[in-house]
C-alpha cells in the first residue's frame, strides 16, 4: 500500500480544518473519545453543530479566534491508500507555515469559498503550491451548500482558477464542488450535484496516479551522520547514514562522493531491520563502502556519471517569510539538505506579483511573503540540482543567523 501525503490551502475561513475534519470522520477515522472531545468542546463554544474543525485546530488561540495557524498533521488509512494531511493556515501572516506543510506534499487542495471566489490568498498559495512543483491540484470550491449547489457558480469560479493557473506550471488539476460541512462529495457522491460528473475527493485521493512522480533515476544520498560503534561486534564497521533523495541504490553500484570526488563501490545496505539489496526514496538507510573514504555529514552521494552540481553561485526562486526584509548585500545563513552555509545576497532580479504573476523588476528588497527571484553567493560549494529535477536537492531553507530563525525558503532555478 502506497503513501499520499497532501495539504490543504486557501484563504481564511474556507473551511480547510472543517475539510479534513470531515474526511476523517465520514471515513470512519476518528476514535470514539475523540469525537467526544471535540462535541464537548463544541457545546462549551455554543455550536449548534459539531465543529468538526476543532479536530485539527487544537491549539488554544487557534480555537479562540477560529483560524488556522501552526500546520496541524493527521494521518489515516483507506482500503487503498495511506495518508499524511498537512492542514495549513490561511491567514498571510502564516504563510511560512503553509509552505512548510506543501514542501513535501504530493498533492495540493486549494479551497475556494464558493461566495466568495478567488481571493488574494488562494492565488499566494496557489503559486506557491506550483513553485514548490507540488504534482498534482484539486481546486475544491467549498460551501456550495450557501449558493444552492449552483452549477454556474462553481463553472464562474473554475474559468477563473483555470485562467490564473495557465500562467503557471501546473501539470495536474482537478475541480470539484463540495460541502465540508455537510459532506457533499467529500467522501460520498452528493445527489445534490447531478450536473457534476466527477469523483468525490476521497475517491480521487485514493486514485491519484503518483508513483511516476517520485526521481528514480539520479541517485542522490545525503549524509546526514556517520556511524561508527566502538563495540566489540563492530569493530570494523563504518556506514553512512542518511535518507534517500533520490534514485535507486544497489549493493554493488559505482559511487561518487561530493565534493572530494572520491569514487567507490557499495559494499552493503543496512536498514532498520537488517540488510537490504537495494534502497529507494524515502528510505532511510545506512551505506557501507569497499573503501575506506573521508565523506562526512553535508556530503552527497551520487553516481559517477550522473552527479549533482558543485557551485557557489545559486540563482533561487524564494518565499519571504520574515517582517525585516530581505535587501541586496545582507549577510544569511543557509540550510542544504544536510550542509550548513553562510551566503550574501548579489541581487534581487524581480518580484512576483501573486495576482497579475507579473515580475517587478528593479527591486532591492522582498518584504513579508513577497516571492522573488534572488542571487545569492555561497561561502561554500553545495551540490545542487534544479528544483524541477530533485525537490530535495534543488531546495533549501534561508535562516537569520543572530536568531538562528527560518525566514525564507528557496529552491533552484537554474542549477551551475
Amino acid at each position: 500500500m502506497d503513501m499520499l501525503r497532501f495539504a490543504t490551502a486557501g484563504s481564511v475561513d474556507d473551511g480547510k480544518s472543517t475539510l479534513i475534519g470531515r474526511l476523517l470522520f465520514d471515513s470512519k477515522s476518528i476514535f470514539e473519545d475523540q469525537l467526544d472531545a471535540v462535541e464537548s468542546a463544541s457545546q462549551a463554544r455554543g455550536n449548534e453543530y459539531t465543529d468538526l474543525a476543532l479536530l485539527t485546530d487544537g491549539l488554544r488561540a487557534e480555537r479562540e479566534q477560529g483560524i488556522t495557524i501552526d500546520v496541524a498533521y493527521r494521518y489515516f488509512a483507506t482500503p487503498k491508500r495511506k495518508f499524511i494531511i498537512a492542514d495549513t493556515p490561511g491567514h498571510a501572516q502564516y504563510t511560512r507555515n503553509m509552505v512548510t506543510g506543501a514542501s513535501t506534499a504530493d498533492l495540493a487542495i486549494i479551497l475556494v469559498d464558493a461566495r466568495k471566489g478567488l481571493t488574494e490568498q488562494s492565488r499566494r498559495h496557489a503559486t506557491i503550491a506550483t513553485l514548490l512543483r507540488v504534482p498534482h491540484l484539486v481546486l475544491a470550491v467549498n460551501k456550495m451548500d450557501l449558493v444552492d449547489y449552483s452549477e454556474e457558480v462553481f463553472n464562474k469560479i473554475y474559468q477563473e482558477f483555470s485562467d490564473f493557473a495557465s500562467k503557471l506550471d501546473v501539470t495536474d488539476l482537478t475541480a470539484i464542488p463540495l460541502s465540508a460541512l455537510v459532506g457533499d462529495n467529500v467522501v460520498e457522491r452528493s445527489d445534490k450535484m447531478p450536473w457534476y460528473q466527477g469523483t468525490s475527493l476521497l475517491h480521487h485521493l485514493e486514485h491519484v496516479h503518483i508513483a511516476s512522480d517520485r526521481n528514480l533515476q539520479d541517485v542522490r544520498f545525503p549524509v546526514q551522520y556517520v556511524i561508527r560503534p566502538q563495540h566489540s561486534k563492530a569493530r570494523d564497521y563504518r556506514g553512512f547514514a542518511g535518507t534517500v533523495a533520490s534514485g535507486v541504490i544497489k549493493v554493488g553500484d559505482d559511487i561518487l562522493a561530493l565534493p572530494s570526488g572520491l569514487t567507490s563501490k557499495v559494499k552493503a545496505i543496512d536498514g532498520p531491520n537488517g540488510e537490504v539489496d537495494a534502497a529507494y526514496p524515502p528510505m532511510s538507510v545506512s551505506i557501507r563502502l569497499e573503501d575506506e573514504l573521508d565523506i562526512s555529514r553535508g556530503d552527497v552521494l551520487c553516481r559517477p556519471q550522473n552527479h549533482a552540481k558543485p557551485t557557489q553561485d545559486l540563482d533561487l526562486t524564494v518565499c519571504w517569510m520574515d517582517d525585516h526584509p530581505l535587501s541586496v548585500g545582507q549577510k544569511i545563513g543557509l540550510l542544504h539538505t544536510t550542509r550548513s552555509a553562510r551566503a550574501i545576497v548579489k541581487e534581487i532580479s524581480y518580484e512576483l506579483d501573486v495576482n497579475t504573476l507579473h515580475r517587478e523588476q528593479g527591486v532591492h528588497q522582498l518584504g513579508l511573503n513577497s516571492i522573488g527571484r534572488v542571487k545569492l553567493r555561497v561561502t561554500t560549494p553545495l551540490m545542487i540540482d534544479d528544483y524541477d529535477d530533485n525537490r530535495t536537492t534543488g531546495a533549501m531553507i534561508l535562516i537569520d543567523e543572530a536568531t538562528n530563525g527560518t525566514v525564507g525558503a528557496g529552491v533552484v532555478r537554474t542549477a551551475g
